[in-house]
């Protein structure tokens, strides 16, 4: 299928500027825009064509990726005064954010009425899975646009699952992968606090759970660093307390009852509300074994 002549991409932070990156040099026209000079400034250095705003880009590309870090800036994006609703020349909008179903809802409504058309894409792996091209692309919306979109999904990430036609159905999906995974986190660095505070060596504690019944991606890949004392995985803990509780709020709307993924994301909130939102969401782990007492790191000799 051939590819767009003029492509946008909104947001370039921790997670858009890398995805945003794999589209350079590919045969068509990049245009971006993000608040940040900073993050905009290796994009201009490239030859990429910047905008001063999200309408700016719609007004330039016929298909325009997002990936924002809040629904109310979702919103703004796509609905607001200066958003993409307003574009001459988009027709496709790509929304990358995990923003929940009824958000994505709203802003495929608004866009429906100038025309332009939504695929729900949020997308998993993090900072580190983004910057080599290997994410899980999660996409829902009608057939026509899946396969319209694809080739530009390939460039950025691993593999596309199509999650269904309805926009939101890769919503729910992104909501379960992550609240599994910060449970998971949470479960992780408990266990990791109670074994170092009996005396285990935290580096043979991971190489255990990683051999046994006990393994998950979040404790022997994600918390390998924090038990070195770097964390530095690639996402702010205010992220992943937003997608838990984002995720306990769409669980509530389908009258599900989640009370395990509910007490993991009260520590998440308490390490929020401890001041720990803008750290990396690893440093989970020193929270936790702080509140207990105990340091599990691997470097104390």
């Amino acid at each position: 299928m051939k590819l767009a002549e003029d492509v946008g991409f909104l947001g370039l932070g921790q997670m858009g500027g890398p995805m945003a990156e794999r589209l350079l040099g590919q045969g068509f026209r990049l245009h971006v825009h993000d608040p940040s000079p900073a993050a905009l400034a290796p994009f201009a250095a490239a030859n990429v064509v910047v905008h001063d705003s999200p309408r700016a880009v719609a007004n330039a590309a016929s298909i325009v990726f997002a990936c924002l870090p809040s629904r109310q800036v979702s919103l703004a994006v796509g609905l607001g005064p200066d958003g993409v609703v307003h574009g001459s020349a988009i027709r496709l909008y790509v929304e990358m954010s995990t923003i929940g179903q009824d958000t994505i809802e709203q802003i495929g409504t608004g866009l429906a009425a100038k025309g332009i058309d939504i695929v729900d894409a949020p997308i998993s792996g993090g900072a580190p899975a983004a910057r080599a091209g290997t994410l899980a692309m999660l996409a829902a919306g009608a057939p026509r646009l899946i396969e319209q979109v694809s080739p530009l999904l390939a460039l950025i990430g691993k593999e596309v699952f199509v999650m269904g036609e309805r926009p939101g159905m890769a919503q729910i999906m992104k909501i379960v992968n992550n609240m599994i995974m910060a449970t998971n986190m949470v479960v992780c660095s408990e266990g990791l606090a109670m074994g170092a505070k009996a005396g285990l060596d935290p580096d043979m504690m991971l190489r255990l759970l990683d051999a046994g019944t006990g393994q998950s991606f979040a404790c022997s890949k994600m918390l390998t660093r924090a038990v070195a004392g770097t964390y530095d995985y690639g996402a702010a803990l205010s992220i992943i307390e937003k997608d838990m509780t984002l995720g306990l709020a769409e669980a509530n709307l389908m009258d599900m009852a989640v009370p395990t993924i509910g007490r993991a994301r009260d520590v998440w909130h308490a390490a929020y509300e401890a001041g720990q939102g803008r750290e990396d969401f690893t440093s989970i782990l020193r929270y936790i074994a702080e509140k207990n007492g105990t340091s599990v790191r691997s470097d104390l000799s």
